[in-house]
């Protein structure tokens, strides 16, 4: 096998990743705030089915202990993400959520021994930066509750992400996060008083679990054992960026300089925290 081959697996997959980022983000948004379906309703849809599409991959082989601290980190994203997201806009709860993800995976890294260098903090900086300029001018202050739970999301995805690196079957954990999550959320619809349910929520919380989420977190737990921390952490902020083009090309949203300018800083940083690992 080529050597450069692993590496461009490896960036297919993150790509791949990425876009299932970016639609959870497009179906979350279509589905809470429009007020189609209620927060609570929308995380135990999305989990179930999750759960639903990828229980072929659970029950093959032996059985095997739950990973209870996989599946929490999983639904307590899940969940704080979408009650923040209906107070918050789209802007702002990216900017927390992403903030609160790079912390806790440098912190992760500080503390094992993928230890972070200069050049890895300048490429998530210099990501970050890219995030600031896309999202910053529609950024507005939020509900300090619905700040706290959007921080709380990004640090459950942060420890979810940092777990993905010691699974030798990621379909497998996967699947077995997702159903036991999918039990957790359960009792999330009772905390939706006042929220609608719409066939049209319902589709979209669907979409998001069996698609976005169930078959996009099995790779990205294919990619994370294979880069560093840092590159981990810089990966995920070119999804607003992909949620960008998709929205401009779905939705006839405008292509604009700050999203070119983005771009080449998320992609210069992502580059950048690859360098050391990839040398």
């Amino acid at each position: 096998m080529h050597p450069t081959t692993p590496r461009v697996a490896t960036v297919i997959l993150a790509a791949l990743a990425i876009l299932a980022f970016a639609g959870n983000s497009l179906l979350a948004r279509a589905a809470l705030a429009d007020g189609q379906i209620g927060p609570g309703s929308f995380t135990a849809i999305r989990l179930a089915a999750g759960a639903a599409v990828l229980l072929p991959w659970l029950l093959r082989g032996a059985r095997e202990r739950p990973n209870w601290r996989g599946a929490l980190a999983l639904f307590l994203y899940c969940g704080a993400f979408s009650f923040a997201s209906v107070e918050l806009n789209a802007a702002t709860g990216a900017m927390v959520l992403f903030a609160a993800v790079q912390i806790t995976i440098l912190t992760a890294s500080f503390l094992s021994d993928d230890r972070i260098r200069a050049i890895d903090i300048a490429g998530v900086v210099l990501a970050m930066a890219g995030v600031g300029i896309l999202l910053g001018a529609r950024a507005a202050p939020g509900p300090i509750l619905a700040m706290l739970s959007m921080i709380v999301a990004g640090i459950a995805w942060g420890l979810y992400s940092v777990m993905g690196r010691s699974t030798a079957d990621p379909a497998r954990r996967t699947a077995g996060n997702f159903l036991l999550a999918a039990l957790f959320s359960a009792p999330l619809p009772l905390l939706d008083a006042g929220h609608a349910i719409t066939a049209g929520g319902t589709m979209l919380a669907i979409a998001s679990g069996a698609i976005t989420s169930g078959l996009g977190y099995v790779v990205w737990y294919k990619v994370v054992p294979r880069l560093p921390h840092a590159t981990v952490g810089a990966t995920q902020l070119a999804t607003p960026v992909v949620a960008a083009i998709a929205a401009a090309v779905l939705l006839s949203e405008p292509l604009t300089w700050r999203l070119a300018l983005a771009a080449l800083l998320i992609i210069g940083g992502i580059a950048a925290t690859l360098r050391r690992a990839w040398a």
